[in-house]
């Protein structure tokens, strides 16, 4: 990847082609890397270290030693290579791959601090190099190698819970019907929240319960064609109010994001219920928790999207739950 002798190494024509080439062969890279590990392990190739942190890197690094032929650029201009790409792959990703807002979002910090740290580590070694063709060859191998070898590092799992509280102006016998399923949620009812509202994570429509007591089971129905089950695994009328989620029919789901599925094998939410404590005469206090499992490589990154998402879900619930039971009653 020398610079040729009788071409100026700042000639803009001939910079600009370079990164126009190398941003070519970086995509296309990256897409036979997403091609191979969906056809290769289609559950889970894309929730894996060579995905989410090699990847990003080697391709940054590799862009950003294309594009400084003469290796005189300063930093910042390296480190805003990965910022470009990832403008790049979030527009390849939405138009040619088809991914959901959501995938997009929670990979995109992964990928820029990826990209940053390989850019940066070029930068760093940039003026040392004497191989810049062996160097190139050997950033796209990287990945290559680390899909052969992802499979024998075991991934570490996790149980998380997120919980969210509500203070509501009414007793916890009028709140009770209300924790057993509302069927007719209108368009707008419950809060506005960030998941739902801006990003586009479905609402809830209606939940009606079946049966009583332990066993009993809540069909809730969303947005987007969601369906799932939650049979009741704990009933303290007027007290408390648990359940283990079923999603056995999620083949009619309309949700996009295909890769955030609640069953798969590297997140699943598990469980879930409702809690109250009464306040005072007409105040209780309702806490609504939910678990879920998790195995990636960045647990402790995915729970905070999990503490995101289903923590302004809870909220939107909660919400609901309080305008309705304080609500005037009609005589």
């Amino acid at each position: 990847m020398a610079t040729s002798n009788d071409t100026p190494p700042h000639d803009p024509l001939f910079a600009a082609l370079r990164i126009i080439a190398a941003l070519s062969v970086a995509m296309s890279f990256g897409l036979g890397i997403y091609a191979l590990l969906e056809s290769a392990r289609p559950a889970a190739g894309l929730i894996g270290f060579s995905f989410l942190l090699v990847l990003p890197a080697a391709i940054s690094a590799f862009v950003a030693y294309i594009a400084d032929p003469s290796g005189d650029r300063r930093l910042g201009t390296y480190l805003l290579v990965p910022l470009w790409l990832i403008l790049a792959v979030i527009v390849l990703s939405a138009t040619v791959l088809r991914e959901g807002v959501i995938c997009i979002l929670i990979l995109s910090p992964l990928w820029l601090l990826s990209g940053l740290a390989g850019a940066g580590a070029t930068y760093l070694i940039r003026k040392r190099l004497r191989r810049g063709r062996t160097y190139c060859t050997v950033l796209l191998l990287i990945p290559l190698a680390a899909i052969q070898f992802e499979p024998l590092l075991p991934l570490p799992s996790t149980i998380e819970t997120v919980t969210r509280t509500i203070v509501v102006e009414a007793p916890p016998e009028r709140i009770w019907p209300l924790l057993r399923g509302i069927p007719d949620v209108r368009p707008g009812e419950g809060s506005w929240n960030i998941s739902q509202d801006l990003i586009g994570v479905p609402r809830p429509i209606g939940a009606r319960l079946i049966g009583d007591g332990e066993g009993a089971e809540r069909i809730a129905t969303w947005g987007h064609n969601i369906s799932f089950r939650e049979r009741i695994t704990d009933w303290q009328e007027g007290s408390r109010l648990a359940w283990r989620f079923i999603f056995d029919d999620i083949d009619g789901w309309g949700f996009t994001d295909r890769h955030l599925m609640p069953d798969s094998p590297y997140f699943r939410v598990t469980s879930g219920g409702y809690r109250m404590m009464p306040l005072g005469p007409n105040r209780t206090r309702v806490v609504l928790d939910t678990d879920y499992w998790i195995r990636t490589p960045v647990n402790a990154y995915s729970a905070l999207w999990g503490e995101l998402f289903l923590g302004d879900l809870e909220n939107n619930l909660l919400a609901l739950i309080k305008r309705r039971a304080e609500r005037p009653v009609v005589p």
